[in-house]
């Protein structure tokens, strides 16, 4: 499993500043900030920032697919 604070991961694989994450959640954005220099993350947010993460590597995966499906299909 990955070492680094999901916050930050999370910031880094969307293309996300903490702020624009910090809306997305719904908190203030100095909450978020002390999560990312913490691993003091509410259970519900983790869960909720991991869902993030899976899902945008379900999408990158899905566009993968998509490719090689249209290049096999020609």
């Amino acid at each position: 499993m990955n070492d680094e604070n999901i916050v930050k991961r999370t910031c880094k694989e969307l293309g996300l500043t903490q702020k624009e994450l910090a809306e997305r959640l719904e908190v203030p954005q100095p909450t978020l900030s002390r999560w990312a220099s913490s691993d003091d993350i509410p259970r519900m947010a983790q869960k909720y920032l991991e869902l993030l993460l899976e899902t945008n590597e379900l999408k990158e995966n899905f566009k993968i697919l998509k490719k090689a499906h249209k290049i096999l299909s020609n």
